[in-house]
C-alpha cells in the first residue's frame, strides 16, 4: 500500500460515511414497509432487503467495472477491469479518492447501487411478485445503473461534457424516479387503492429518521476526505431539508387545515432528493433556496401525479424523480466556483438539462423493455386474488395461510 498517500483519518472518515448510507438502505424498507396495508408490509421490506445481496453479487462480478473500469466508447466501463475486485486490494486510485484505498471507494459505491433500484418499489407497492422484482433488479442494474453511474461518475460522455452529479440527484434520484413512473403506468393501477391504510406509522417514522440519519453520509461521503468539501455538503444537506421540511407543511396544512407526520417526513425527504446533486457544489446561503424550490416544486409535482390518475402509491415520482432532476439543473443555477470549482451560469445550465434529458430518455425506454422482458416470463404481475389476500401471505414463509 502506498503508506505514504494514505491519510488514516480520510479513512476512518469514509468508514463511517458508507455505514451511514448503509443505514438508509434498512431505513427505506421500514419506510415503504410502514405506508403500506399491514398485508403487504413484510413483502414491501423483502424488496429492498433483498438487493442487498443481488446488487452486491453484481457489483462484484463486473458491475463496479462497467462503471469505474475502462471507459468503453464513452458508454460504459470494461466489465473485466475490477472482475473479483482484481486489482483493488492493496491499491490507492488518486482519481477516486487520493487518500484512501480503493476498496473503500469499492464499499462507498456499493450503498449507492443497492440503494438505488428499491427506491422504486414505493410506486409500484403490491402489484409485483418477490420472483419478478429479482429479475427486474438484475436487468435494471445491468442496463440502466450500470451504464448511467459510467456516463457520469466514470468518465463516460455526460462527463466528458461537463455534466455533474454530486452525489446522485441524476445517477440515483432520477433514474429511481422515472423508472417508477413506468413501473406504475405499465402494471396499471392496484386492484385495490386502500387510503391512508399505514400498516405501522411508528415505523415509518423510524424508517424515515434514518434516511435523514443516513443522508449526511451520502452527500458529505462524497468528498472522499474528510475536508471542507464534506463539511460543506453535510451543511447544506441539513439545511435544504429544514427549510423544504416547513414549507412543504405549510403548504400541506394551508390545504388540510392538519398537520401529518407523512408530510413532514414526504417534504424532508424531497428537499434531501433535490439537494443531493448540488450539495459538493453550492453555498449554504444558496441552499437555503434549493429547500424551498424542492418543497413547492415536489410538492405539486406529488398533486399533477395525482391529478394524472397515476397509482404512484408512494409518490416515488413526484419526490425522488422530479426532486433529483430539480436539484441537478439547479446546480446551473447555484454553483459556487469557490465551494468546488463548478460555476452555476447558462452555460452549465444547459449542460445540466441536456445531461438530464438523456438520462431521461434513456431510462423510460430502456426500463419499458425490461418489463417487456419480464412480463413475457409470466411471473411480473400479482393477481388481483392476491392483492386482495395479500401480498404477504402469498409470498413470505412467515405469514401462515
Amino acid at each position: 500500500m502506498q503508506a505514504d498517500i494514505l491519510n488514516t483519518g480520510n479513512v476512518a472518515f469514509m468508514v463511517l460515511a458508507t455505514v451511514l448510507v448503509f443505514v438508509m438502505i434498512p431505513g427505506l424498507a421500514f419506510f415503504y414497509g410502514g405506508l403500506v396495508p399491514k398485508k403487504n408490509s413484510l413483502t414491501m421490506m423483502t424488496y429492498t432487503f433483498v438487493s442487498i445481496g443481488i446488487v452486491t453479487v453484481l457489483w462484484t462480478l463486473g458491475g463496479f467495472s462497467m462503471v469505474f473500469g475502462d471507459d468503453i466508447g464513452g458508454f460504459v466501463g470494461n466489465p473485466a477491469h475490477y472482475f473479483m475486485l482484481n486489482g483493488l486490494d492493496f491499491s490507492i486510485n488518486p482519481k477516486y479518492g487520493a487518500t484512501i484505498p480503493f476498496l473503500m471507494f469499492f464499499m462507498y459505491q456499493l450503498m449507492f447501487a443497492i440503494i438505488t433500484a428499491p427506491l422504486m418499489t414505493g410506486a409500484i407497492a403490491s402489484r409485483i411478485t418477490i420472483v419478478g422484482w429479482i429479475k427486474f433488479l438484475v436487468l435494471w442494474m445491468i442496463l440502466i445503473y450500470f451504464p448511467v453511474a459510467h456516463w457520469i461518475w466514470g468518465g463516460g460522455f455526460l462527463s466528458k461534457m461537463g455534466f455533474v452529479d454530486y452525489a446522485g440527484g441524476t445517477v440515483i434520484h432520477a433514474t429511481a424516479g422515472f423508472s417508477a413512473l413506468i413501473g406504475v403506468l405499465y402494471l396499471g393501477k392496484r386492484f385495490l387503492t386502500p387510503k391512508k391504510d399505514y400498516s405501522n406509522i411508528n415505523l415509518v417514522l423510524l424508517g424515515a429518521a434514518l434516511l435523514m440519519f443516513g443522508w449526511f453520509g451520502f452527500n458529505s461521503g462524497g468528498a472522499l476526505a474528510s475536508g471542507k468539501t464534506a463539511a460543506i455538503a453535510f451543511t447544506n444537506t441539513g439545511i435544504a431539508a429544514g427549510f423544504a421540511t416547513v414549507v412543504w407543511v405549510a403548504i400541506s396544512y394551508s390545504k388540510t387545515k392538519k398537520f401529518s407526520i407523512i408530510e413532514l417526513t414526504t417534504g424532508a425527504v424531497a428537499g434531501l432528493a433535490t439537494i443531493t446533486p448540488c450539495s459538493g457544489y453550492v453555498t449554504p446561503q444558496a441552499a437555503v433556496f434549493i429547500g424551498i424550490i424542492a418543497a413547492v416544486f415536489c410538492y405539486f409535482c406529488l398533486q399533477f401525479s395525482r391529478k394524472m390518475k397515476w397509482d404512484d402509491a408512494l409518490g416515488v415520482w413526484g419526490v425522488h424523480g422530479m426532486g433529483g432532476v430539480i436539484g441537478s439543473i439547479l446546480v446551473g443555477v447555484f454553483a459556487s466556483t469557490e465551494v468546488n470549482g463548478i460555476t452555476g451560469g447558462l452555460h452549465q445550465f444547459l449542460i445540466q438539462l441536456a445531461g438530464v434529458a438523456i438520462v431521461i430518455i434513456y431510462t423510460v425506454i430502456l426500463c419499458w423493455v425490461i418489463f417487456k422482458i419480464i412480463d413475457s416470463s409470466k411471473s411480473l404481475r400479482v393477481s388481483d386474488d392476491i392483492q386482495q389476500k395479500g401480498l404477504d401471505q402469498a409470498f413470505m414463509e412467515e405469514v401462515e395461510n
